[in-house]
Protein backbone atom coordinates (compact mmCIF):
# COMPACT_ATOMS: atom_id res chain seq x y z
CA UNK A 1 0.00 0.00 0.00
CA UNK A 2 2.91 2.55 0.70
CA UNK A 3 4.08 1.96 -2.57
CA UNK A 4 1.10 2.33 -4.54
CA UNK A 5 1.10 5.83 -2.42
CA UNK A 6 4.56 6.65 -3.53
CA UNK A 7 3.73 5.99 -7.42
CA UNK A 8 0.63 8.16 -7.52
CA UNK A 9 2.86 10.77 -5.42
CA UNK A 10 5.13 10.42 -8.23
CA UNK A 11 3.12 10.08 -10.68
CA UNK A 12 0.52 13.05 -9.81
CA UNK A 13 3.59 15.49 -9.61
CA UNK A 14 5.32 14.57 -12.57
CA UNK A 15 1.97 15.27 -14.55
CA UNK A 16 1.53 18.85 -13.00
CA UNK A 17 5.37 19.55 -13.65
CA UNK A 18 4.88 18.54 -17.09
CA UNK A 19 1.55 20.47 -17.95
CA UNK A 20 3.10 23.07 -15.75
CA UNK A 21 6.13 23.54 -18.03
CA UNK A 22 4.10 22.91 -21.12
CA UNK A 23 1.27 25.93 -20.59
CA UNK A 24 4.35 28.11 -19.43
CA UNK A 25 6.22 27.74 -22.81
CA UNK A 26 2.93 28.34 -24.41
CA UNK A 27 2.69 31.32 -22.02
CA UNK A 28 6.45 32.67 -23.29
CA UNK A 29 5.76 31.82 -26.52
CA UNK A 30 2.44 34.08 -26.77
CA UNK A 31 4.31 36.83 -24.73
CA UNK A 32 7.17 36.58 -26.82
CA UNK A 33 6.25 35.24 -30.60
CA UNK A 34 2.69 35.58 -30.57
CA UNK A 35 1.68 36.20 -34.15
CA UNK A 36 4.17 33.23 -35.18
CA UNK A 37 2.45 31.01 -31.86
CA UNK A 38 -1.00 31.72 -32.77
CA UNK A 39 -1.79 29.74 -35.90
CA UNK A 40 -1.28 26.96 -34.01
CA UNK A 41 -3.99 27.75 -31.62
CA UNK A 42 -6.83 26.19 -34.22
CA UNK A 43 -8.44 29.60 -34.96
CA UNK A 44 -9.19 30.57 -38.66
CA UNK A 45 -7.97 33.65 -38.22
CA UNK A 46 -5.50 35.64 -35.71
CA UNK A 47 -6.00 39.32 -35.31
CA UNK A 48 -2.82 41.26 -37.14
CA UNK A 49 0.06 43.11 -35.72
CA UNK A 50 -1.66 45.81 -34.29
CA UNK A 51 -3.53 43.88 -31.99
CA UNK A 52 -0.71 41.64 -30.96
CA UNK A 53 -1.39 42.67 -27.34
CA UNK A 54 -4.47 40.76 -27.39
CA UNK A 55 -2.12 37.32 -27.80
CA UNK A 56 0.24 38.53 -24.98
CA UNK A 57 -2.87 38.80 -22.76
CA UNK A 58 -3.40 34.90 -23.89
CA UNK A 59 0.51 34.30 -22.86
CA UNK A 60 0.19 36.00 -19.53
CA UNK A 61 -3.29 33.82 -18.53
CA UNK A 62 -1.51 30.72 -19.58
CA UNK A 63 2.20 31.68 -18.01
CA UNK A 64 -0.12 32.38 -14.85
CA UNK A 65 -2.09 28.91 -15.50
CA UNK A 66 1.41 27.00 -15.22
CA UNK A 67 2.77 28.97 -12.01
CA UNK A 68 -0.24 27.92 -9.93
CA UNK A 69 -0.16 24.34 -10.11
CA UNK A 70 3.60 24.90 -9.20
CA UNK A 71 3.22 27.04 -6.34
CA UNK A 72 0.53 24.61 -4.56
CA UNK A 73 2.59 21.38 -5.30
CA UNK A 74 6.35 23.14 -4.11
CA UNK A 75 4.16 24.03 -1.20
CA UNK A 76 2.42 20.25 -0.38
CA UNK A 77 -1.33 21.71 -0.46
CA UNK A 78 -2.06 18.66 -2.51
CA UNK A 79 -6.18 19.54 -1.64
CA UNK A 80 -5.84 22.84 -2.77
CA UNK A 81 -3.81 21.67 -6.12
CA UNK A 82 -6.39 18.80 -6.94
CA UNK A 83 -9.63 21.46 -6.74
CA UNK A 84 -7.50 23.99 -8.78
CA UNK A 85 -6.17 21.69 -11.48
CA UNK A 86 -10.07 20.59 -11.79
CA UNK A 87 -11.37 24.59 -12.13
CA UNK A 88 -7.79 25.08 -14.54
CA UNK A 89 -9.40 22.44 -16.83
CA UNK A 90 -11.90 24.53 -17.32
CA UNK A 91 -9.80 26.56 -19.79
CA UNK A 92 -8.57 23.98 -22.82
CA UNK A 93 -12.10 22.88 -22.36
CA UNK A 94 -13.56 26.20 -22.90
CA UNK A 95 -10.45 26.85 -25.42
CA UNK A 96 -12.00 23.84 -27.36
CA UNK A 97 -15.57 25.00 -27.30
CA UNK A 98 -14.66 28.41 -28.70
CA UNK A 99 -12.37 26.90 -31.69
CA UNK A 100 -15.47 24.55 -32.66
CA UNK A 101 -17.76 27.50 -32.83
CA UNK A 102 -15.91 29.43 -34.49
CA UNK A 103 -15.46 27.13 -37.60
CA UNK A 104 -11.79 26.37 -36.53
CA UNK A 105 -9.50 22.97 -36.09
CA UNK A 106 -11.57 20.33 -35.03
CA UNK A 107 -8.14 18.24 -34.73
CA UNK A 108 -7.06 21.18 -33.10
CA UNK A 109 -9.84 21.49 -30.32
CA UNK A 110 -9.53 17.84 -29.58
CA UNK A 111 -6.07 16.71 -29.66
CA UNK A 112 -4.28 19.92 -28.25
CA UNK A 113 -7.25 21.64 -25.66
CA UNK A 114 -9.38 18.41 -25.48
CA UNK A 115 -6.88 16.16 -24.44
CA UNK A 116 -4.88 18.78 -22.25
CA UNK A 117 -8.47 19.20 -20.60
CA UNK A 118 -8.42 15.69 -19.99
CA UNK A 119 -5.26 15.13 -18.48
CA UNK A 120 -5.71 17.98 -16.42
CA UNK A 121 -8.73 16.66 -15.04
CA UNK A 122 -7.15 12.92 -14.27
CA UNK A 123 -4.36 15.20 -12.44
CA UNK A 124 -6.70 16.50 -10.56
CA UNK A 125 -8.06 13.25 -9.55
CA UNK A 126 -4.80 11.88 -8.60
CA UNK A 127 -4.05 14.96 -5.91
CA UNK A 128 -7.27 14.71 -4.80
CA UNK A 129 -6.79 10.99 -4.20
CA UNK A 130 -3.25 11.70 -2.26
CA UNK A 131 -4.89 14.32 -0.13
CA UNK A 132 -7.76 11.35 0.91
CA UNK A 133 -4.52 9.00 1.54
CA UNK A 134 -2.98 11.55 3.48
CA UNK A 135 -5.68 11.96 5.80
CA UNK A 136 -6.32 9.00 6.72
CA UNK A 137 -3.08 7.85 7.94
Amino acid sequence: MKNNARALRVTAATLTWIAALMIGYVGFSYLFTPLATAPSFGLPAWPGPEAAGFLNVKGVRDLVSGLIPLALLLSGQRRALGWSLAVISLIPFGDAAVILVNGGSVMAALAIHTATAVVVLVTAALHLRISVISQNR
